[in-house]
């Protein structure tokens, strides 16, 4: 007997995991917000280069004042954002004229640059400026504040974690995530924000992975199908009110304290988690843990079984993971064994591309060319029929066949996208909204997989190693984007080719359906 079983005797999925599993999913309708803010708080509006100051002088319509001072860029259709003429050319306002447009002489955005403010109000670019392409937008931002604010803060998380137990890392997490969160609105410059991110980011590795794991280790096995998927539409709905309160607001500091200051509420209420049992057992913590396991027993209405659950009672169902308990694990034993090994390998692939393929999409709305708002709207209710899809294949078909056919099936439709010509983009924009739901499916696979995998002794070290390896996708997701400047089908074929490459290390997993949860990593390599 184990662990399990005594989880059946509690009351199985009973109230209290109804409720614990909704408050811990609450937070993550603006866990969206948090990955995907840049798409609204450094939104680049459509913009051109500042008219000279004496151009008020001149008796012109707005329009002719563009025409005379500001040159077309290189599509020969709309204005150039990054130059202005010297002089200005009256010669182009004449209805026949036949200048060589190659030989007028430009310059750089001397006197700053004109804001169109229907799109947004306010925005990181339009307070301080920050134009220089698309290259440093994805480099300076997304590389710095949001990659490089989980890749570091996995590691603290996880020795934190695994030293003060899940829910105490939780609980400060939301509070930092707060704090530092609504600290960003009030920046001085870009530079501060960055940094007040890059500290939020740690919080947001610490909700995600702490979240999951106190979640997975309350729930019976037959349950973590559903609730894993069911909990991910958390995250869905998440997408869709960010569009609605970017569009409401349209000024990134507000918006910023809007998404950040509700994980104030959840500080709030996230005192009444129960640490998970198994941590505290397996940290030679038996008395609390049996504390727990009564006051779960008493909220799904099982007195009697809390009555009768003693230490002796506990430590027979847990036996074995105690006697584990002893040693000491590092990241190190997630490739020590052949198990462990080949778990570790294949999960690194899989988490990486998925989370490169997703943000290569979600991170860059404003090239389909439709409203900005309309299209993060379309972006998370795509997610519904896509995760519905993942459920009945989890359930069904397992774990490593849904994982391996997700990130197959989106490699398909990024391959597809490339032969769709440039004018046709209702239909490239259906096929990247298609890819980016199958890519969410991915993750949820991803994140139910990985649970089930990794070892309880071990499993914030391989939740979060994983976790570290989608951070390295994300940040390089952005930057792959700069590479249609050289040919524009080549983003598609490396986010693509990268999906293929996961698919078949998927195929290598073991899997997991209706199997209870390793304990130790001796579970793990005896079972697979």
């Amino acid at each position: 007997m184990g662990f399990t079983d005594l989880l059946d005797e509690v009351g199985g999925f009973g109230r209290y995991q109804w409720l614990h599993v909704t408050l811990i999913s609450l937070p993550g309708l603006f866990m969206a917000s948090q990955n995907l803010l840049n798409n609204f708080v450094s939104g680049i509006p459509t913009h051109h280069c500042t008219l000279p100051a004496n151009h008020s002088l001149f008796n012109l319509s707005h329009q002719q004042l563009l025409k005379a001072f500001i040159p077309l860029d290189s599509s020969g259709t709309k204005l150039d954002r990054c130059r202005r003429y010297v002089e200005p050319q009256w010669q182009l306002l004449a209805a026949n004229s036949s200048a060589n447009m190659s030989l007028l002489q430009t310059e750089d955005c001397v006197d700053g640059w004109t804001f169109d403010h229907s799109e947004f109000r306010a925005t990181t670019v339009t307070e301080t400026e920050v134009l220089d392409q698309r290259l440093c937008l994805c480099l300076s931002y997304l590389c710095i504040c949001h990659v490089c604010s989980k890749i570091q803060p996995v590691r603290i998380g996880l020795f934190l974690s695994l030293r003060y137990g899940r829910r105490s890392v939780l609980i400060w997490s939301y509070l930092q995530l707060a704090v530092l969160g609504c600290s960003a609105a009030l920046s001085p410059s870009y530079t501060a924000y960055c940094i007040f991110r890059f500290l939020g980011g740690m919080a947001v590795s610490g909700v995600i992975l702490n979240g999951v794991s106190l979640k997975v280790e309350w729930i019976p096995t037959k349950a973590r199908t559903i609730v894993g998927t069911l909990t991910s539409f958390f995250f869905t709905f998440g997408q869709m009110i960010l569009a609605g309160l970017a569009c409401w607001l349209r000024d990134w500091r507000k918006l910023q304290v809007v998404v950040c200051a509700p994980y104030f509420l959840f500080f709030a209420y996230s005192w009444w988690f129960s640490e998970s049992a198994r941590w505290l057992v397996l940290k030679r913590r038996s008395e609390d843990a049996l504390k727990s396991l009564k006051r779960v027993a008493r909220i799904n209405g099982k007195p009697e079984v809390a009555d009768k659950l003693t230490l002796e009672v506990l430590h027979s169902h847990m036996r074995k993971e105690m006697e584990s308990s002893h040693s000491t694990f590092t990241a190190y034993d997630l490739f020590k064994t052949r198990g462990m090994r080949r778990i570790s390998i294949c999960l690194m692939a899989v988490w990486f591309s998925t989370s490169f393929a997703y943000y290569g999409l979600a991170m860059d709305l404003q090239k389909f060319g439709v409203n900005i708002y309309l299209m993060q709207i379309i972006f998370g209710a795509v997610d519904f029929p896509a995760k519905l899809l993942a459920l009945g294949m989890l359930s069904y078909l397992g774990r490593r066949v849904s994982q391996a056919a997700c990130l197959f099936l989106s490699a398909l439709i990024i391959f597809a996208n490339i032969f769709v010509p440039t004018d046709m983009q209702t239909v490239r924009t259906t096929l990247a909204c298609l890819g980016k739901g199958l890519t969410s499916a991915s993750f949820t696979t991803a994140y139910l997989f990985s649970g089930e995998l990794y070892p309880t002794v071990i499993r914030q070290t391989g939740m979060g190693f994983v976790s570290t390896m989608a951070r390295i996708g994300s940040m390089a997701a952005p930057a792959v984007l700069i590479l249609d400047e050289v040919l524009p089908a080549l983003p598609s074929v490396v986010y693509g080719g990268a999906a293929v490459l996961a698919g078949c290390f998927a195929c290598f997993l073991p899997e997991t359906l209706n199997i209870p949860l390793p304990d130790t990593i001796e579970d793990v390599e005896e079972k697979w």
